[in-house]
């Protein structure tokens, strides 16, 4: 048998490849965006640090601009390691590009602040942002398409919600727990002097637990059957990005994106804001503040893996429409209810819901997006749509603290700006078709 047709026959997964396919792809995003979230929950130290201001809020909005500017260089990431993972295989380009992102975090911890370097510092920091975008970019080209590809069909809907939201869950769950310990090893000033240090030194971590896993990760069966000579239809006969981009499927593209900028708003504004929220509006401490949100990343699992295996059970349209009103009708009334309460326990409670519904509107996202691109240009397709959209809801907690203007106003503002999202979300959702079930 020739190597081409065992790659042929390689193409249905038996158990094992299943197995590695899923771990790889939530370890993989669950990684990345642990790294992500190592900025969210250190915001408040290093925008003093980096981009000093008399306004908190504005120190704030500069912090969360940094974290834009690599939201920003996402898409190019996925346009190069899209093209990589469509053109070479998906397991090739989730290496690189998450050893890339676990590298380039801990790098933060060794810059120097602006009292020590002047303006300098921020410069250096924003570099380092714009090419830790790049590789964060090409970790979703990866992640969101080989664990899909590797299931069986009737798991698709579970899959993207495990992938999509439970691996933003689990990165926020690691990234809770190192900042609880830290907390604890560094309590009150000293943390603003190496605690937040040893927050990004954890993303070497990250970089050789993401070698040790993948290693042992095999190639996506769909990718390999899709290579195979006798698939000549469905072969890339030009560059994917260019295809991406052509009358054929710019439409979808642009479609997309109303689903995918209302599920990142969605997921920015309630489980990327609370570290922020509970600093800044409701006072609470490191550790009290650290606890909660060990709770909240749980309940991101629980709400991706449910709300993602219904989409597989009554499909993806109308998945999208009923969480996009459920959380429209909810989140003015929690994020009020958290900024009025003096009780750590109503703060928890409405944190958990805002977190369930807010991370619930993007759980079939993953699958839905897989849907709708071929196997040859996949990657690069979903990493687009993905990134675009995420990096538009991603600049909104930098907008929110602006027009916010006092960290009393962050509540209305949270909530115009979510609603509006929300609005634009259920838009798409009535006029995409149906994807469940279209996966060439």
């Amino acid at each position: 048998m020739s190597i081409q047709a065992a790659e042929v026959a390689a193409a249905v997964p038996n158990r094992r490849q299943v197995v590695s396919a899923t771990i790889a792809s939530l370890l993989g995003w669950s990684l990345d965006l642990f790294d992500l979230f190592v900025l969210l929950y250190v915001a408040p130290e290093v925008g003093q640090l980096f981009f000093p201001s008399g306004n908190p809020t504005l120190s704030l909005a500069s912090v969360y601009g940094s974290f834009a500017v690599t939201l920003l260089m996402r898409p190019i990431g996925s346009g190069v390691f899209g093209s990589l993972a469509d053109r070479y295989g998906r397991k090739r380009a989730m290496i690189t590009a998450v050893i890339g992102v676990g590298v380039l975090t801990a790098l933060f911890g060794t810059l120097p602040t602006v009292h020590q370097v002047g303006i300098l510092a921020p410069v250096l920091f924003l570099l380092l942002r714009l090419v830790q975008g790049v590789f964060v970019g090409g970790v979703v080209a990866s992640t969101h398409t080989i664990g899909t590809e590797s299931v069986n069909p009737r798991w698709r809907g579970l899959m993207s919600g495990l992938v999509g939201g439970g691996g933003a869950g689990v990165g926020s769950l690691i990234a809770s727990i190192i900042y609880y310990i830290l907390s604890a090893i560094f309590p009150g000033p000293e943390f603003a002097v190496w605690g937040w240090r040893c927050m990004f030194f954890s993303g070497v971590f990250s970089a050789i637990l993401g070698v040790f896993v993948f290693n042992s990760l095999e190639e996506s069966p769909m990718w390999l059957k899709a290579k195979a000579p006798e698939a000549g239809t469905n072969a890339v006969k030009q560059a994917p990005v260019k295809t991406i981009f052509s009358r054929r499927y710019l439409p979808t593209l642009l479609v997309n994106l109303m689903i995918t900028i209302g599920g990142g708003t969605g997921y920015y504004l309630t489980s990327g804001y609370l570290p922020t929220f509970f600093k800044e509006v409701n006072h609470l401490s490191s550790g009290s503040s650290s606890l909660i949100l060990i709770l909240t990343s749980i309940i991101v699992i629980i709400a991706a893996v449910l709300v993602g295996h219904l989409s597989e059970l009554i499909g993806r349209k109308k998945t999208f429409l009923i969480t996009g009103v459920v959380a429209a009708v909810l989140v003015p009334f929690l994020f009020h209810g958290m900024a009025s309460t003096h009780s750590m326990a109503q703060v928890t409670i409405d944190a958990l819901i805002l977190t369930f519904m807010g991370n619930a509107v993007y759980a079939p996202i993953v699958a839905f997006l897989n849907e709708r691109f071929p196997t040859s240009i996949r990657s690069t397709g979903t990493g687009l749509s993905w990134n675009i959209g995420f990096a538009v809801g991603g600049m909104l907690p930098t907008f929110v603290s602006l027009t916010a203007g006092s960290t009393q106003n962050i509540p209305v503002a949270l909530t115009y700006f979510l609603m509006a999202a929300l609005v634009l979300y259920l838009i798409g959702g009535l006029i995409v078709p149906e994807s469940k079930g279209h996966f060439e």
